[in-house]
C-alpha cells in the first residue's frame, strides 16, 4: 500500500507525451566518453610543488641568490684592485673595513676586505655569477646532447651497438683525472673548463636516460601504438617523454650544483680561472682559513658555495618529485 502511495499518476503533470517522452539517438563516440575534471599537465607540476610551503621559501632563497649573482655586479663596478694601494686596507675584519671606508656603502665592507683591499663581499657575489654561469651553461649542453642521444639510444638497437662500446671506454676513464688534464692542456678558462665539463660529461646522462626509455618503450600501451601504426617520435612524445621530465629534472638537480663542486676543487688544486670565481676565492684565501681576523675571506665563499649547491639541489629535487605524473593524483 505504502508503494502505491508513493506512485505519481503522471496524467496530474499536465505535460503531454511529446514533452514527457524523447527519442534519444545512439551516438557511439558520446558514449565513450568519460567525464573527469580537464588535466594540466604544467597545473599539476606547480599545484604540486607548491603545496609545500619550504620549496617555496628555497624557491625565495634561489631567487635572491640569482639577483645578487646577477644583478648587484651590475652596479657596484667591481674591481679587485681599486683599493690596492689603500694603506692598510688589505686583510681587514668587517669592524675595520668598515672602520677605513667609513664614506663608503656599509655593504661592501660587512665581510671585511682581502688580500688586494677589495670587498669580500662583493668578490663573492662577482664570483658567484662566474660559478653559476659556468653550471648553468655546462648542465645545458650535457643535458641537451645527453637527453637526445639517450633517447635514440634506447630506441635504436643499431645505435646501441656502438654507443655501448664508446661508454665501455670511456665511462671508465676518471671523469676528474680527465677534465684536470684536459684544463691543463688548454689552460684554465671559463671556455676551456666548459669545453673540459662537457666533452664526455653527456655519457653517463645518455647512458641513464637510454636505461629508462628502454624500461618504458616496452610497455604494453606503447607496444600497442606500435601496432597501431602510431610514428616513433609520437611515441616518444606522448608516451615516454610524460614519464621521463620528472627522470630529467632530477638528473639535473644533481648535475648543476656538481659542476660548481668540480670548479671549486680545480681551483682548491691550482687549475683556476684568470676570472674570479668561488673555487678562485676559496683556493686564494686557502691561507686565511685559521688566521684571526681573516677568517672571512675563506670561510664566507665556502659557505656561499655550499648555499647555492644545496638550494639548487633542493629545488631541483623536489621539483623534479612534483614532474612525476604520478604525484598529481
Amino acid at each position: 500500500m505504502n508503494e502505491q502511495a508513493n506512485l505519481i499518476d503522471i496524467s496530474d503533470l499536465g505535460l503531454s507525451e511529446e514533452e514527457l517522452f524523447s527519442h534519444v539517438a545512439s551516438d557511439t563516440l558520446a558514449a565513450e566518453k568519460i567525464t573527469a575534471p580537464r588535466y594540466s599537465y604544467w597545473h599539476s607540476v606547480f599545484r604540486v610543488f607548491f603545496r609545500k610551503k619550504i620549496n617555496i621559501v628555497i624557491l625565495a632563497l634561489l631567487a635572491l641568490i640569482i639577483l645578487f649573482a646577477f644583478i648587484y655586479p651590475m652596479f657596484t663596478n667591481y674591481d679587485r684592485f681599486a683599493h690596492v694601494l689603500t694603506e692598510g686596507g688589505k686583510h681587514l675584519s668587517p669592524e675595520k673595513a668598515l672602520e677605513l671606508h667609513a664614506g663608503d656603502n656599509p655593504i661592501h665592507w660587512i665581510l671585511g676586505s682581502g688580500g688586494a683591499g677589495e670587498s669580500t663581499f662583493d668578490a663573492i657575489w662577482v664570483g658567484s655569477r662566474i660559478s653559476l654561469s659556468l653550471a648553468f651553461v655546462c648542465a645545458l649542453i650535457n643535458m641537451v646532447i645527453g637527453t637526445v642521444l639517450g633517447a635514440v639510444w634506447g630506441f635504436s638497437k643499431k645505435f646501441d651497438i656502438v654507443m655501448q662500446e664508446v661508454y665501455n671506454i670511456i665511462g671508465n676513464v676518471p671523469y676528474i683525472l680527465l677534465i684536470s688534464v684536459i684544463v691543463m692542456i688548454l689552460s684554465a678558462s671559463f671556455w676551456s673548463l666548459v669545453f673540459a665539463l662537457t666533452i664526455t660529461g653527456w655519457l653517463a646522462i645518455a647512458y641513464f636516460i637510454r636505461t629508462q626509455v628502454i624500461i618504458i618503450r616496452d610497455r604494453e600501451y606503447n607496444l600497442a601504438s606500435r601496432c597501431l601504426g602510431t610514428s616513433t617520435l609520437r611515441i616518444a612524445m606522448k608516451n615516454i617523454m610524460p614519464f621521463m621530465v620528472s627522470i630529467i629534472v632530477t638528473i639535473a638537480a644533481t648535475e648543476i650544483p656538481s659542476y660548481i663542486s668540480y670548479e671549486v676543487f680545480l681551483s682548491y688544486i691550482g687549475l683556476t680561472m684568470s676570472d674570479i670565481s668561488l673555487g678562485k676565492l676559496i683556493g686564494t684565501a686557502q691561507p686565511s682559513m685559521f688566521t684571526p681576523g681573516m677568517q672571512l675571506e675563506f670561510w664566507a665563499p665556502v659557505a656561499i658555495a655550499s648555499i647555492i649547491t644545496i638550494v639548487l639541489y633542493v629545488v631541483g629535487q623536489n621539483l623534479g618529485d612534483a614532474s612525476d605524473p604520478r604525484t598529481h593524483m
